[in-house]
């Protein structure tokens, strides 16, 4: 087993750091495993799991809500969730530091990609805080941040991989994803209310707004009821049984192109643009799951997860420190490996552990998407750190810092997640009620 181990590890880390495609470093590692260690033939293997991987009706959610979120990043949506929020922060400690992470968590709601939340409400929110005095550091840390939530509040595309991979229900997924994700945006608010408040507009709070008459603030509010209605739709249908994630993702579609079109950013163009960008993302999503696939099946064959599953269970390790010796796993892979290879190569080997341990696969996966989010912001393959990069010009590992008192929160809200499970479970359990 040591030398199986050693083997796979070598093997992965040699063709990632080569620079081989993703895919095809799994696949390759998977051969390599199968051939050297294993009397079975590789052919029949491979194209059984390709095969498995790819007609899954659940995967079929992932290419739309791809689609949606490629919409309304050009729909000028962020604009509009700016203009809304700012008159209602302005007398909240924090003030528009808010807008970072009430805007990415809006945007996060009907978007599911991390990235694509970063780049969109930093173009609206990043030069606005600048130029109205705030903490350039704090701006930062709060948008690289609270824009992962984009991977944790549904629909998400990461929830939807692992949840076809480890054949769990994404509609349970999803529903689990919103308590934690609130449970964030409190924490990094509260943070934010608390460092005001110590820091003074010295520190970096920015400078305080003209008034605005409740009127006028009512008006610019309805610039956020189409978002509203969107995300609404979206949750309440997969919630009440109406819609399954697939379904409600088509529709998902079509009201972002509706929306877009109000907005006036849809034309044709922008149509091509948004088709063939979600059309790349899925395809590479879809070859990554088919690669990953085949790595489990290899793993399987070669017995190395049962091994390995019960050489840690006869340690006798309580579920707890299990988590806490997996958590610490994952943020070093999380510095070179993205999310979804992440939660492919994990959920390839480690899913075995869990399982005997007891731990609900839905909470531990909700687990993962989170641990996940906090490798977006650890250097040296944060996608949310080169994301923000490109906006500002700063160096990665002086983002990284910015980030610093975030991904403890982070951190924080995995711990009160194991306190209290309910976090996570009560809405899935009363979904099936």
């Amino acid at each position: 087993m040591l030398t199986l181990s050693l083997v796979t590890l070598f093997a992965l880390a040699l063709l990632l750091g080569g620079g081989v495609w993703i895919a095809f470093a799994l696949l390759g590692t998977g051969w390599i495993a199968l051939t050297g260690f294993s009397s079975f033939e590789v052919g029949p293997i491979l194209a059984s799991d390709f095969w498995g991987a790819s007609y899954g009706w659940d995967l079929t959610a992932l290419p739309m809500f791809v689609w949606m979120g490629e919409i309304l990043f050009r729909s000028g949506l962020a604009d509009n969730m700016f203009r809304a929020l700012s008159p209602w922060l302005n007398r909240i400690p924090g003030r528009l530091l808010h807008s970072n992470i009430i805007g990415s968590g809006l945007f996060a709601a009907v978007c599911g990609s991390s990235a694509a939340t970063c780049a969109t409400v930093g173009k609206m929110t990043l030069p606005e805080l600048e130029r109205r005095g705030y903490s350039e550091t704090l701006a930062v840390g709060t948008l690289a941040s609270a824009s992962t939530l984009g991977l944790l509040i549904p629909p998400s595309i990461m929830m939807i991989v692992y949840g076809v991979v480890t054949e769990q229900s994404i509609s349970r997924l999803f529903m689990a994803g919103i308590g934690p994700g609130l449970l964030l945006l409190a924490l990094f608010m509260i943070y934010l209310v608390i460092w005001s408040l110590t820091a003074g507009r010295n520190g970096g709070a920015g400078h305080a707004e003209p008034p605005t008459s409740l009127g006028e603030k009512i008006r610019n509010s309805w610039r956020l009821v189409p978002l509203l209605i969107l995300i609404g739709g979206i949750l309440g249908s997969i919630y009440g049984g109406v819609a399954s994630p697939t379904e409600a993702a088509a529709v998902g579609v079509v009201l972002s192109m509706l929306m877009a079109r109000f907005n006036g950013h849809f034309d044709k163009a922008i149509f091509l643009e948004s088709m063939f960008a979600g059309l790349r993302t899925s395809c590479m999503i879809a070859f990554i799951i088919a690669g990953a696939s085949f790595l489990s099946s290899a793993m399987t064959f070669t017995q190395l997860p049962d091994n390995l599953a019960n050489a840690i269970a006869a340690m006798g390790l309580s579920p707890t420190v299990l988590l806490i010796v997996l958590t610490l796993f994952l943020l070093v892979l999380g510095c070179f490996l993205d999310g979804i290879s992440m939660i492919l190569l994990v959920t390839s080997i480690i899913m075995p552990l869990v399982s005997a341990a007891g731990i609900d696969p839905i909470w531990f996966g909700i687990y993962l998407v989170i641990v996940v989010e906090i490798s977006q912001i650890t250097p040296p393959v944060g996608f949310n750190l080169f994301v923000i990069q490109g906006l500002t010009g700063k160096s990665i590992f002086t983002i990284a810092k910015a980030t610093t008192p975030f991904f403890l929160l982070m951190l924080l809200a995995i711990a009160l997640m194991r306190v209290f499970p309910e976090i996570v479970l009560y809405l899935p359990q009363a979904m099936n009620g």
